[in-house]
Order: structure tokens, then C-alpha cells, then sequence
């Protein structure tokens, strides 16, 4: 059974391991990105990555597989944009750089898309022709799935939802999971590394009013946005990952009405809500089918 390396590299970890060409992950590991020392660094601990398993493999390896933060040219297999977090990222040349060391077949895509890749593979939107994934953290990030494909647009950089102007602001600085620890932080006078998502999610579950405010706030947001792109995509599915969205039993029904609010009853009768299955796995299963797309047997 052929067995290729996949790597999901984000913000803080990277997140990587060897799956079978069945799609079962048989080997996972984590290493800290530290973001700080750029995009240079962060190549050479992929490359490093890479040595590490094919020795482990004893250089059966058929492809490496890669899920990373920023936007992503998918033809070159590089980094045209990335957020200050990771500086010097752009630019950076995965498929190249790792073809050339290793003689490996190399994709490259971006994390988020990965996640909508996975779910619509063996996850939450299985078999759904179109898709919308939105993964909620401390931004916002979107992928478009049509007909198993993702839908990159003229210049690979569609869906870019948390952008989208809202309210004077923009939809990820109104509805991003980051946005509940400033608001209960201010509203309480306390520092605000002392409530992160889940002790608001806690309290809110223990009737804390101000807790319970800040999350119907942010859910708020959250319906008026997908409104937004279901007027435009008429997605079958609507999946929401990131962090926060483990919070599914409180949320679900929130969120669900919250979309109802914004979305005309014959629109939204016709949208299904629903919450990612792969979870921390998702970069890794769908950095995976993505090389898999593009080298089909």
C-alpha cells in the first residue's frame, strides 16, 4: 500500500504524519511552528520533517502532502500572501524547494481549503455538490467546494469571507472566536489572557449573563455572514470547524437560528448546518486528497 507524508502547518503547530492511500492516518506528530522566525525557518523544519519520515519509512513514500496558513499558489506550490503572524512567508517555495532535495511529488494548498476538501471527502459534506466551509478562530476562513473541487477563483484567492465588509467593520474582527475574550474581558475590567473560549463557554453554560451576551453577539455575526454568502453560493451544506465550534451542543441550535434570522425561510430550508467531523486532523486528510486530485491513478 503506498504511503505518502503529509503536513499541516499552521500558526502555532505543525502537525504532521504518514497516511495510507486508503486515507487512514497512521503516524502523527506535532512540532511548534514558532511563527516568529519566519518563513525560511519554518521551511527548513519542514524539510527536516520530511528526511525524518522517509527514513522512517525506509523511503517508500510516494508523495508529500501539504496544508498550510497563508494564500497559496496551488501550480507553483507556493506562498503568495501570509498574514504578519508568520513573517517572510510569502514567497516561500514548498513544491520546488522539496522536489528538487527529495525527488518526491510535492502539493501544496491552503489549510482551509484542506478542511473543506477533507469534509466533503469522509466528513460532514460528504457527497454534497456544493459546499461552504467556514473555519472560526481568530479569523475567519472560507473554501468553496463544487462538484469535489475547490473553486479557487481567477487569482486562488476566493472566499476570502473574512474580509467581507459588515457593520462598519469586517466579518472575522465581529465573528472570529477571538472576539468573545476582549468582550468579556472589557465588560468584566480583567485582563483578558484570563478568559479564553472555553471558560466564557463555561461560565455562559453556568448562566453568566455577560458571557452568554458576548457568544449571542458573536453568533449574531455569525448567521448574518453565512446569510451573506448563501445569497450568493446556494451551498447544500454550510460546515463550521475551528476551535470553537467543539462547542457544537451549545452552539448548534444558536447558530442555526441566527442563519434563519438572515436567510429568507425558502433559502434556509434548503441549507443544511453542520459541524466539522476531522477536526485537528483536517489539514493532514486534506492536504492528502488534494495530491490525490491531481495524481489519480
Amino acid at each position: 500500500m503506498k504511503k505518502y507524508i503529509s503536513i499541516d502547518i499552521g500558526g502555532t503547530a505543525i502537525k504532521y504524519g504518514i497516511i495510507c492511500e486508503n486515507a487512514e492516518i497512521i503516524l502523527k506528530e506535532t512540532l511548534r511552528t514558532e511563527a516568529w522566525k519566519g518563513g525560511p525557518a519554518i521551511l527548513k523544519k519542514v524539510i527536516g520533517i520530511v528526511e525524518h519520515l522517509i527514513e522512517q519509512t525506509k523511503g517508500k513514500i510516494s508523495g508529500i502532502c501539504i496544508s498550510t496558513a497563508g494564500m497559496v499558489d496551488t501550480k507553483s506550490g507556493s506562498i503568495f500572501y501570509s498574514a504578519p503572524l508568520i513573517p517572510d512567508y510569502a514567497g516561500m517555495e514548498f513544491k520546488k524547494t522539496l522536489e528538487d532535495k527529495f525527488h518526491i511529488p510535492c502539493e501544496v494548498e491552503n489549510d482551509v481549503n484542506c478542511a473543506g476538501l477533507a469534509e466533503y471527502s469522509s466528513g460532514a459534506a460528504k457527497g454534497c455538490r456544493v459546499v461552504l466551509m467556514l473555519t472560526i478562530g481568530t479569523g475567519i476562513g472560507g473554501c468553496i467546494v463544487l462538484d469535489g473541487k475547490v473553486f479557487h477563483g481567477f487569482s486562488n484567492s476566493a472566499c476570502e469571507v473574512g474580509y467581507m465588509h459588515m457593520d462598519g467593520s469586517d466579518f472575522q474582527t465581529l465573528g472570529a472566536a477571538s472576539i468573545l475574550s476582549k468582550k468579556v474581558a472589557a465588560w468584566k475590567n480583567e485582563p483578558e489572557e484570563q478568559w479564553d473560549g472555553y471558560r466564557i463557554f463555561e461560565a455562559a453554560k453556568a448562566g453568566d449573563e455577560l458571557c452568554c451576551r458576548a457568544i449571542d453577539e458573536m453568533v449574531d455575526v455569525l448567521g448574518k455572514g453565512i446569510a451573506n454568502i448563501c445569497y450568493v453560493l446556494n451551498p447544500e451544506v454550510v460546515v463550521l470547524g475551528g476551535g470553537i465550534m467543539a462547542q457544537e451542543e451549545y452552539l448548534a441550535k444558536k447558530i442555526r437560528g441566527a442563519v434563519d434570522k438572515y436567510l429568507v425561510a425558502s433559502i434556509a430550508s434548503r441549507t443544511r448546518i453542520a459541524f466539522a467531523q476531522h477536526r485537528n486532523d483536517a489539514g493532514m486528510l486534506g492536504a492528502f486528497y488534494h495530491f490525490r486530485s491531481l495524481h489519480a491513478r
